[in-house]
């Protein structure tokens, strides 16, 4: 007995006979039977792999985000403080938190994520040497096409991490200056001084130069009159800064005393007396305000005049000479002179006389 095919594309066709079947069908159910416990474990194999690294990157995170979040409350445990006030900037620390965790979490998956993908191809018998390379070919290319972004993203890594300056920071970039209100991995935000928002690349900073880190110091330059006696400005002066440095709020904002550093130039007309304080980062500006404030007020009470200061009065003007305005005496004021009665218009003759004599 035979399965024959229908004739219909020539007088010879294949015929498949009920034994040849049936040795197909074992053959295939064999080997099926010799390879279901290889493929088995290679599926086992490539879920386990998945499973681990979902677990692993979950857990990882998760231990992150934990750590992230401490630190944000141990800021402000003590943001309401004198010394939280002072030296810990909560949305600062906040943003540099959230920035170093989010990088941090970034790696992590990238890692663990793409160290499982490997397994699984490996898994699956696959070459990895030509999709290695492939990849490699492929990341340079992207590297030389997008160096800008990646050189500005790597140098806001780094400005966070070695914490540069954050949020409420007065930097000085070089192609911008003023206070920092956002920090990324990318882009720097600040405000001038006259409430303009910069936008620097990270990748274009070359310096900073921070003015709200350690401390400051204000510098004041008193110009007086070289006739001035130089013991008494400085016993002003320095009643003016013991004075100073007990009132409120400057008791704070001062860090040291404020010295006479002693004359800076001497000149014909003035000479200039320097005095210095280290103050509170950010505070310079308001203290030498304050500081000038108070020294004009003693010096206009001690009699000190300071120069540019005091009025000047004109010098009295001599009498003129009444004459001067006065001009020479000219040949035409006298009507017989001869230049006058050439000058004068000719007298017109009376009607009817004889002209022609």
């Amino acid at each position: 007995m035979s399965w024959s095919a229908p004739l219909a594309a020539g007088p010879s066709s294949d015929s498949v006979t009920l034994d040849e079947a049936a040795d197909r069908a074992g053959d295939a159910a064999s080997w099926v039977e010799e390879n279901w416990a290889t493929w088995l474990g290679i599926g086992l194999r490539i879920v386990l792999i998945v499973v681990i690294a979902l677990v692993l990157r979950h857990v990882i995170r998760r231990a992150l985000t934990k750590l992230i979040d401490r630190m944000n409350r141990s800021v402000q445990s003590v943001e309401g403080t004198a010394l939280g006030g002072l030296l810990v900037n909560a949305e600062r620390r906040r943003q540099r938190s959230e920035a170093i965790g989010s990088v941090l979490r970034s790696i992590a998956s990238f890692l663990i994520l793409g160290t499982a993908a490997l397994m699984v191809l490996g898994a699956l018998n696959i070459n990895l040497a030509p999709l290695l390379a492939s990849a490699g070919v492929a990341g340079v290319a992207i590297g030389f096409g997008a160096r800008n972004l990646v050189t500005d993203f790597l140098s806001g890594v780094f400005m966070i991490l070695e914490d540069q300056y954050g949020v409420g920071d007065n930097i000085d970039a070089g192609v911008a200056s003023g206070e920092v209100i956002e920090v990324g991995l990318r882009v720097t935000k600040l405000r001038g001084d006259n409430g303009e928002i910069w936008y620097v690349r990270n990748g274009e900073v070359k310096r900073i130069a921070n003015l709200s880190q350690g401390w400051a110091t204000a510098g004041v330059d008193v110009v007086v009159r070289p006739t001035e006696d130089l013991d008494h400005v400085r016993t002003v002066i320095t009643g003016v800064a013991e004075t100073m440095a007990k009132d409120d709020p400057w008791s704070e904002r001062l860090w040291g005393p404020i010295e006479v550093l002693g004359l800076d130039s001497v000149l014909l007309d003035s000479m200039t007396v320097r005095l210095s304080a280290k103050t509170m980062p950010g505070q310079a500006l308001g203290v030498e305000r304050e500081l000038r404030w108070r020294i004009k007020r003693a010096f206009d009470e001690a009699g000190i005049r300071i120069v540019g200061g005091m009025t000047v009065e004109a010098p009295e003007e001599e009498p003129s000479d009444p004459t001067a305005g006065v001009s020479a005496p000219s040949a035409l004021s006298s009507p017989t002179s001869p230049q006058s009665m050439a000058a004068s218009p000719i007298t017109p003759a009376p009607q009817g006389a004889n002209l022609s004599k």
